[in-house]
């Protein structure tokens, strides 16, 4: 699709802004109104005077960020009119609630991505390429070493190092996102044995339910009493937790992450892990690369990660691609893995 009108789009201090649409995009600094691709604190900030969000955004966002916020909700595929540009959001296949953001005004459409991914994650509906004239794309992991084994494959590694830490009467500690990750882990899990939770995945896991998703049983980490509990269990639990002050209380444990930076070998050196799994919850390269080709674009501004790599490998392909510095960082290393 070429494009040859100025974008709908504009990068401001406050972040991704429709100006014909008076409305940002994940907004870093409080605006009035703010429409939200999902529920990560890095794209969903307090402050805002509105917010716009997906069905099975909105209670995600109450959650986190208070049940006062004003919240209109949008099914996927539903169109709403804002001074004259028709909004609409569509799966991202990130998380529970993850929207793609499409915006059409005069003949024109542009889409943000949001984070996305294509892999199998039956937490959360998958991804749709959208046709568009201009992309605002992810590109977290957008360099060619980060292409992502099958997440089954992932899965059954797992189940075989805590069917093993079973057999050893060890503690199987896996540090995953509390929203999103910790979830698709746990619906793809074999029931090997009992399954502890960390209060923040707990906290996430109660919403999973309402929005009618199936998971398995679990207990929480903070009503065991005898630590003896934990022997051959699963331990699930957010990155932040990984600190002595929290896990002293498993004896025998081993520690492993879930992160597609395990994808480098050093990360887990760094970190003294005895395993990481090469499981994440956004594009790879390759399906960074096949997005950009089913959207029809012509234009795509690429921002978070690798962005300047990947824009320089779309325009050697004859793209018009540009790096778009947006004041966000997305999952960075050592925060979100």
């Amino acid at each position: 699709m070429p494009t040859n009108n100025p974008p709908l789009l504009q990068v401001r201090a406050a972040g991704l802004y429709c100006p014909a649409g008076d409305f940002y995009i994940d907004p870093v600094a409080p605006v009035d109104y703010a429409v939200i691709t999902h529920g990560h604190a890095d794209h969903a900030r307090p402050g805002h005077s509105h917010y716009l969000a997906s069905a099975d955004c909105a209670p995600i966002l109450k959650n986190r960020l208070g049940a006062e916020i004003d919240v209109h909700q949008l099914a996927y595929g539903e169109t709403l009119r804002r001074n004259g540009v028709r909004l609409s959001l569509h799966p991202a296949g990130h998380i529970l609630g993850s929207a793609q953001v499409r915006l059409e005004e005069a003949g024109r459409i542009w889409v943000v991505t949001g984070d996305f991914k294509q892999q199998v994650d039956p937490t959360c509906q998958p991804f749709e390429p959208v046709r568009c004239h201009g992309l605002v794309m992810e590109s977290t992991f957008g360099l060619p070493v980060f292409r992502w084994p099958a997440a089954q494959h992932t899965i059954s590694q797992i189940n075989r190092w805590w069917a093993q830490n079973r057999k050893d009467h060890k503690t199987s500690l896996l540090f995953a996102y509390a929203l999103g990750k910790a979830q698709r882990i746990l619906a793809l899990l074999e029931e090997i044995g009992p399954i502890f939770l960390h209060g923040a995945v707990a906290s996430v896991n109660r919403i999973y339910a309402q929005a009618g998703i199936g998971l398995p049983p679990t207990l929480s980490v903070s009503e065991v009493n005898d630590a003896r509990q934990f022997a051959g269990a699963l331990v699930l639990a957010p990155p932040l937790a990984d600190h002595p002050l929290w896990t002293r209380r498993f004896k025998r444990a081993e520690r492993a992450y879930a992160s597609g930076w395990m994808q480098i070998r050093g990360n887990r050196r760094r970190r003294s892990l005895e395993r990481g799994f090469v499981l994440s919850d956004h594009a790879d390269w390759d399906g960074l690369l096949a997005a950009v080709r089913a959207s029809g674009a012509e234009e795509v501004w690429v921002t978070h990660g690798f962005a300047a790599e990947l824009a320089r490998y779309l325009g050697e392909q004859g793209r018009r691609a540009s790096a778009c510095n947006l004041p966000y960082a997305g999952e960075v290393n050592d925060a979100e893995v």
